[in-house]
Order: C-alpha cells, then sequence, then structure tokens
C-alpha cells in the first residue's frame, strides 16, 4: 500500500498526520511503529488520523509511536494546522478525539486547544498526579540539565502502580518567569521535546502549588515555548487552553 502523508511538529513533538477522510486506512500496530520509526521509517512521535465526523467538523485519531492510542495535546494543534491546510474550518473548529469534545482555533500563526475541565489532583508528599486526557505524574526539580530522565522516569512509570497502563512522568523546575519542563512519555517510551497534556498538567500543578485561581503560565520545554491558561475553582479546573505553533516541515509517500 502506498501511503500519502504529512509531516507536522508542534515545538519538536512530531507527528505523520493523514488525511483519511475517506476512511481507508486502519493501520496496525505494526505499520504505526513502522511510520515512527526514525531509522526505517519517517521518523515521529505519533500517527494522526483525519477522519469526517457527522456532528463535528472533523475527528482526529491518534496514535502513540508503539500503536496504543491517547489523547494528545501537541498533536491536537498540529491536527488543527493540518486540518486548516485542508479546508475543513477557517479560525475556529469543533472537533473530537479519543477523549471527547474539543473546540480548537487558529490566531497569529499559534494553534490553541481547549482541553478537557480537570476536577482531580492527587497532591502526594513530593509529587502531584494530573490527568489531562493523558496520565501525569509530576515531580519538582532544582536542576534539569543535570537530569538522567530515563533512569528516574523508569523508576515512576514502570513501578507497583503505574506499569500495567503506564504514565507519563515531568520534572518541573521553576524560573523567575514561567517553569522549565522535560517530560518522559509512555507510548512513545522516552523523552520528547514537548508534551502539551504534560505542560497542561504542570500548569494546574502549580495553581493548586501557588493558588492561583486563574493564569497564563509561559513553559519553556526543550522544542520550544508554550502557554496555557486556565481558570480555578478550588481544585476544579476549566477554560483551559493549550496554546503554541505548530508547523508543516514535509511531505510524501511512503509504502506500507
Amino acid at each position: 500500500m502506498q501511503l500519502k502523508f504529512y509531516k507536522y511538529q508542534g515545538t519538536g513533538n512530531d507527528f505523520v498526520m493523514i488525511d483519511d477522510r475517506e476512511n481507508r486506512h486502519h493501520l496496525s500496530a505494526q505499520q504505526i511503529q513502522q511510520l515512527c520509526n526514525r531509522r526505517f521509517g519517517i521518523g515521529a512521535d505519533g500517527v494522526i488520523l483525519i477522519r469526517n465526523h457527522e456532528k463535528m467538523d472533523f475527528e482526529m485519531v491518534y496514535y502513540n509511536s508503539d500503536g496504543s492510542q491517547s489523547f494528545c495535546g501537541n498533536g491536537s494543534r498540529c491536527a488543527l494546522a493540518f486540518a486548516e491546510f485542508l479546508g475543513i474550518y477557517e479560525h475556529q473548529a469543533n472537533f473530537v478525539a479519543i477523549d471527547g469534545e474539543h473546540t480548537g482555533k487558529s490566531e497569529n500563526q499559534l494553534y490553541y486547544t481547549k482541553m478537557g475541565d480537570v476536577s482531580d489532583v492527587e497532591i502526594g508528599k513530593d509529587y502531584m498526579f494530573i490527568n489531562t486526557g493523558s496520565p501525569h505524574y509530576i515531580i519538582w526539580k532544582e536542576d534539569l540539565s543535570a537530569l538522567n530522565i530515563i533512569n528516574e522516569a523508569h523508576s515512576i512509570r514502570y513501578n507497583e502502580r503505574f506499569k500495567a497502563k503506564g504514565t507519563n512522568v515531568n520534572f518541573v523546575k521553576e524560573l523567575p518567569e514561567g517553569v522549565q519542563v522535560r517530560t518522559y512519555e509512555r507510548g512513545v517510551e522516552d523523552e520528547t521535546l514537548s508534551c502539551g497534556t504534560g505542560v497542561t498538567a504542570v500548569t494546574l500543578a502549580q495553581a493548586v502549588k501557588h493558588n492561583w485561581k486563574d493564569s497564563v503560565l509561559k513553559i519553556k520545554v526543550e522544542g520550544g515555548e508554550l502557554n496555557v491558561s486556565f481558570e480555578r475553582e478550588g481544585n476544579f479546573f476549566k477554560n483551559i487552553w493549550l496554546i503554541g505553533p505548530a508547523e508543516f516541515v514535509f511531505e510524501g509517500t511512503i509504502n506500507l
């Protein structure tokens, strides 16, 4: 099978995008892994198919590089950029993903995804755990440059609590203006240059830690910079927006 694809990236989180509005492509986990392989395939953190939806502007079907499914924040912003390129919407769109319905928009070359409301924040002795469409474990560190992220993340991701379904692990350093974040992603099973659901979870954790009622937090990731805005009532968060760039890289065809 010859497959037409487009490559997009959002702050270094990169995706193989497929126009599947005719619902012709039903990819196996092995095919997803082949597409995402950086030596023998296209290379990506995940694969996204854009499909028609009877009630929404489009459906985003997302696969991690190992073939598993979840919601991806940066992937959703790249999906918005790709759907805009395909002429599916102008300025604002309603779409559905594995975790439910979302609103998105494009403004001044930035792409905005409205994330789902969050009502459950687990506060531990030295961590927080928050699900923002994908589960995220959050730890604060003084120095991220010296961090052995794989070893430290594996001790959490594969412990007794998380080894069955997995969790993403975020390491956070507070800065004079905003925060710096490094994220280990389940499904990719490695550090990624950026994670949208991760920086969203970190923002909400910062709000709990510092008792913010609403804010726009600037987040520095390995692949650039993102912003997250929110409103808070107790530990209930709403109107959560993930904001950042999403860019076309290249297009091509590949035999599967």
